[in-house]
């Protein structure tokens, strides 16, 4: 199981770590190319740990905080580290004393002094510290005197550029979920636990299963999407959690609203084919494969059935009537 710290003050690993620091935003190929290096270094002995931070720069610094919209929330990120096999999550408290930290203590302190580090796996673009000051060539420049090895690991392209957080950002903004997956290595993921509502889903034909977003998640387009669901009946994690296709609505509901607190957040609302059990207060992920139209109003509820009919009838014809469930690589 993986080991969490979350205050540094009392923590020294004994064992050596391999270390990678980031904001791992999205954890895409491009992350995961630096954390297979870490798993790599087990077998020198040593600890595959990723250090993190916590609020995101990005969000410290622009005083954005919880408006501020990340690709993957810490809760999933967790979850992600977990599934890939890395040993120790440290998620770095990011406030002002932190943040002014001079780059080379950072370096000797924290890297060396706490995680013990042996190997440190980092991408050109690397800044940490004060100011964002520490790069690549200091960790280098420093490594032989702390006696660990730095390692520099190439940027993954798709498409003859790079692959990044913020040029995924753009491509889930424009709702191209498959160039999304592409550069995440797997579908764009919502977690979360099924809320119950006023069941008018199944009043209509349609039963949907209800989840609301963590507040720091990042959303694509308000609409309709095809989408894989994982669920979980014990928790997160779940080894016997299953994959299920559905179609998935995410938005504001402007033809009914009814689930109590959440009228002013979006709602992910996904209905999933040839499955009717009560999944209330399960764990489930929703990953999403394929945007299909934007959401819209509809003047009445029989306007909305006819339509929802539709979208669930053009997602049987994408997955294919006859295919089997997905496999354990779809989410």
């Amino acid at each position: 199981m993986m080991e969490i710290v979350t205050d540094l003050d009392s923590f020294v690993s004994e064992q050596p770590c391999a270390v990678a620091i980031g904001k791992f935003d999205g954890v895409h190929l491009g992350h995961r190319e630096l954390l297979y290096e870490l798993i790599r270094q087990r077998k020198n002995g040593m600890k595959a740990a990723v250090l993190t931070f916590d609020p995101s720069p990005e969000a410290f610094f622009t005083g954005s905080g919880a408006d501020y919209k990340e690709l993957t929330t810490m809760r999933e990120k967790r979850a992600v580290f977990e599934r890939m096999g890395i040993d120790l999550l440290i998620e770095f408290p990011m406030n002002e004393q932190t943040a002014s930290t001079p780059p080379e203590a950072f370096v000797r302190d924290i890297l060396k002094k706490k995680l013990n580090a042996g190997f440190v796996a980092a991408g050109e673009d690397l800044s940490f510290g004060d100011r964002g000051a520490g790069n690549f060539e200091l960790l280098r420049s420093l490594a032989p005197a702390l006696s660990y090895e730095a390692k520099m690991i190439e940027k993954v392209r798709y498409q003859g550029d790079e692959i990044s957080s913020t040029r995924i950002r753009t491509m889930l903004e424009r709702a191209q979920m498959e160039d999304v997956t592409a550069c995440l290595g797997h579908p764009y993921t919502i977690s979360g636990t099924v809320t119950p509502g006023r069941r008018l889903g199944r009043t209509i034909g349609v039963p949907t299963l209800n989840l609301v977003p963590e507040t720091g998640k990042m959303l694509p387009p308000f609409g309709v999407y095809y989408s894989a669901v994982r669920v979980y009946w014990n928790g997160a994690g779940d080894p016997t959690s299953k994959s299920f296709r559905g179609v998935t609505n995410i938005g504001m509901r402007p033809t009914v609203q009814d689930l109590e607190g959440v009228r002013d957040r979006a709602v992910v609302e996904t209905h999933l084919y040839d499955f009717d059990q009560d999944l209330y207060g399960t764990d489930i992920d929703v990953s999403l494969l394929k945007f299909v139209r934007p959401e819209q109003p509809f003047p009445d509820l029989e306007a909305l059935r006819l339509q929802m009919e539709q979208d669930v009838q053009g997602g049987r014809a994408f997955f294919g009537l006859d295919e089997e469930d997905l496999s354990e690589d779809d989410l």
